[in-house]
């Protein structure tokens, strides 16, 4: 029975793995010859840019939930039959050499990491693979999104974000007027750039915040799908908030002042803003629906 499983004794994570892999050495030597010329495209293409500077964050906490749940998972291990994982495996290994040869990296890193989940799937199977599910879809923050994702939500968050505050500044007699994404106000004229229109920090955002969401109210599906909904509009009101004080920046202090430190500031106070206002949406639902709290049975309860 399942709760008999769980008594039984577990070696750690770490042993586990070593285990696993001096059995299994050629599929491990598999594994490493793509594991590592991706990671190390997806850190030098990626990580060094400000839309992925969140990627080395994200995969040491994602490996770290990974650890906390397998030690859950583990007694559920069981392989499924080898036609499932031959219809999973092989189709996504073709896509990967062809995102290889094509030098993709946005989608190279995807399906390298397919694979690797795939290889998992054919030794833990469906159950334990449901246990750990949230480790598993956090760790797609780690590879960048794909370049048309970025432009299409960039854009529209540029253009939306610089005419409201445009409009919010006029009405409160700011000489200031804008054309698209750019801004004049006074004798300065700005460009809402990329990085300030929100999907730089809306990715970076989205992760932490769920994060803390899993860590704090991963037992209670009901309220955790809730606070997650919240995560995107107070990353766009942060960055409206950014674009606000860079704008008044310009106007009282300078464009040289602006564009220097106090542009950094800005973006600081910006990720603040929005880590403060998801503490604040967390306890106001906490406050008006408590009910929401109501916890929810996890897959290894059900399985028992």
């Amino acid at each position: 029975m399942a709760t008999d499983a769980v008594k039984v004794k577990q070696k750690s994570t770490l042993w586990s793995a070593f285990d696993w892999l001096s059995a299994n050495p050629l599929l491990a030597a598999g594994m490493l010859s793509i594991l590592i010329p991706t990671m190390l495209a997806v850190a030098n293409e990626s990580w060094s840019t400000d839309q992925g500077a969140h990627g080395p964050i994200v995969l040491a906490t994602g490996l770290w939930l990974l650890a906390r749940e397998w030690k859950n998972a583990r007694p559920y291990f069981q392989a499924p039959s080898g036609k499932a994982v031959a219809a999973v495996f092989i189709p996504i290994l073709l896509l990967y050499f062809v995102s290889r040869v094509s030098h993709i990296i946005e989608t190279e890193g995807y399906l390298m990491y397919a694979l690797l989940v795939a290889v998992l799937f054919s030794f833990a199977g469906w159950k334990a693979m449901r246990i750990m599910w949230f480790p598993l879809l956090y760790l797609l923050f780690v590879f960048p999104p794909p370049d048309t994702i970025v432009w299409y939500v960039t854009n529209w968050l540029k253009v939306a974000l610089s005419g409201t505050a445009v409009s919010l500044l006029h009405a409160v007699g700011y000489p200031i007027a804008s054309a698209g994404v750019t801004i004049q106000i006074g004798q300065y004229q700005l460009l809402v750039a990329d990085a300030c229109s929100g999907l730089n920090s809306l990715i970076s955002l989205s992760a932490i915040a769920l994060f803390y969401v899993y860590l704090r109210h991963h037992a209670h599906v009901r309220y955790a799908l809730l606070l997650f909904l919240a995560i995107v509009p107070v990353a766009v009101f942060a960055n409206f908030v950014r674009i606000i004080i860079l704008v008044l920046l310009t106007y009282h202090a300078g464009e040289a002042a602006a564009q220097g430190f106090l542009h950094d500031f800005a973006g600081m106070t910006m990720f603040l803003t929005a880590l403060i206002a998801i503490f604040a949406v967390d306890h106001l639902i906490g406050l008006l629906w408590p009910g929401l709290k109501t916890v929810a049975a996890r897959p290894e309860a059900e399985a028992a």
